[in-house]
């Protein structure tokens, strides 16, 4: 894909503003670099921000917030920000010396006050270990190249189903039990990892496992109207009333999640684009898209997306997530780019329009992670300002090639920041 900026997704020249619209993009993916960095401590492990940028202490280190951190700074690197390249290193130290659980191998969901251990093994947050370790190693940061071996070495010996081309989702800290809980969430995010592995080693075992899943993620919603079902029991049959009585739960809501709907849509266009098998998936990512926006955009509620519906669509967290409002930006404008259409073009427009005047925070150069119906800024479910990798990816896509992965995107695009 051309990664000119002054290029619309379907190719044809824009006016100055096009220009202008790029250069903001630049100049916002570092600001929101700059916020960051004051998460990432001397150790590397990274603190949760509170709305100030200043670490919130009251959450412990988590390795997936960590791991996403590494990897936009190691982006941030590729694509030329000054100092960006210190911070990703210092980040995958934390991932090998803090986070790591040197007794049992993997790593830890967490670590609290005193060093104490948090949490269980997740897929989740492993699959974010892979990712930032494959753009860390694509970006040359010191470190990464070992990391990512191991690390996909144990995402594949202790979490990986053969049988069911499947990531199941949790177990001891030790290995010996394992969850009985099996969600797509984790392999959503090991998709994305896994495309990024590929780009990282070469090697297409990871770039097969990335197809697999997605593929078997659209057979599910193409049985269900295009819904994704997120929770599953142990032989992966649809738990489709998980956790109806945590309709806010942080990563596995009650109900469809539009949001996942839209982030799917992307990362089925990006495994065609990595297998080189274009138009493949592009029906089921558009079919996955015109769903999310269908129940989730609300329009009569002076726009945004709601996080969660119901099975037949109804909204039932109608509360604004930022991270599904960078989500649907990002699939209108890949979407976009494959298939020329206008319609796509403007809806990226629209709701960049809207993320620029509700969820940017300008004072801080951030974005407010959670507005309420109103799209007021809130913190019911999102307090502060934990990361910043959905939006910062959404921020600087449009400024670079269509790849499989970021990493990949922006090893292409060169030093556009610098």
């Amino acid at each position: 894909m051309n990664a000119d900026p002054t290029r619309t997704a379907a190719g044809t020249s824009t006016q100055p503003a096009g220009a202008a619209e790029a250069a903001w993009r630049r100049d916002h993916f570092v600001s929101l670099l700059r916020f960051a960095e004051g998460s990432i401590r001397e150790d590397g492990a990274a603190c949760w921000l509170d709305d100030a940028g200043r670490p919130d202490l009251s959450h412990p280190v988590e390795t997936w917030i960590t791991a996403r951190m590494a990897h936009t700074f190691a982006v941030g690197h590729l694509l030329g920000v000054t100092g960006a390249e210190e911070h990703a290193a210092r980040a995958i130290g934390g991932l090998r010396d803090v986070l790591a659980d040197a007794e049992f191998g993997g790593w830890l969901a967490a670590r609290g006050e005193g060093d104490e251990l948090v949490g269980n093994k997740e897929a989740y947050a492993h699959a974010f270990v892979v990712l930032a370790a494959s753009t860390g190693k694509v970006a040359g940061i010191a470190g990464a190249s070992e990391l990512l071996t191991t690390a996909l070495a144990v995402l594949d010996a202790r979490f990986w189903e053969p049988e069911r081309e499947l990531h199941l989702d949790e177990r001891s800290r030790d290995w010996s039990s394992t969850s009985d809980y099996r969600g797509v969430n984790a392999n959503m995010h090991a998709v994305e990892a896994l495309l990024a592995a590929h780009a990282a080693t070469g090697d297409r075992l990871w770039l097969e496992r990335a197809a697999a899943i997605g593929d078997q993620v659209v057979r599910w919603a193409r049985s269900n109207d295009w819904r994704i079902p997120e929770h599953f029991d142990t032989a992966w049959n649809p738990l489709l009333e998980y956790n109806a009585d945590r309709p806010r739960d942080q990563f596995k809501p009650y109900g469809a999640t539009p949001g996942h709907g839209l982030e799917w849509a992307r990362l089925l266009l990006q495994i065609d684009a990595e297998a080189g098998t274009d138009g493949r998936r592009t029906g089921a990512a558009a079919a996955l898209f015109d769903r999310a926006v269908e129940d989730g955009w609300d329009a009569e509620g002076g726009g945004g997306f709601v996080y969660t519906t119901n099975w037949a669509g109804v909204p039932v967290e109608p509360r604004r997530f930022h991270w599904v409002a960078a989500e649907g930006a990002a699939a209108a404008h890949v979407l976009g780019r494959v298939t020329g259409e206008a319609r796509y073009t403007e809806l990226e427009r629209e709701w960049w329009a809207w993320i620029r005047e509700h969820l940017l925070d300008t004072e801080h150069g951030s974005w407010h992670h959670e507005l309420d119906t109103e799209n007021r800024p809130s913190g019911r479910t999102w307090v502060g300002k934990p990361d910043i990798y959905h939006a910062a990816q959404a921020v600087i896509l449009p400024e670079l090639p269509l790849t499989g992965s970021f990493a990949a995107s922006a090893q292409r695009a060169g030093q556009i920041l610098a």
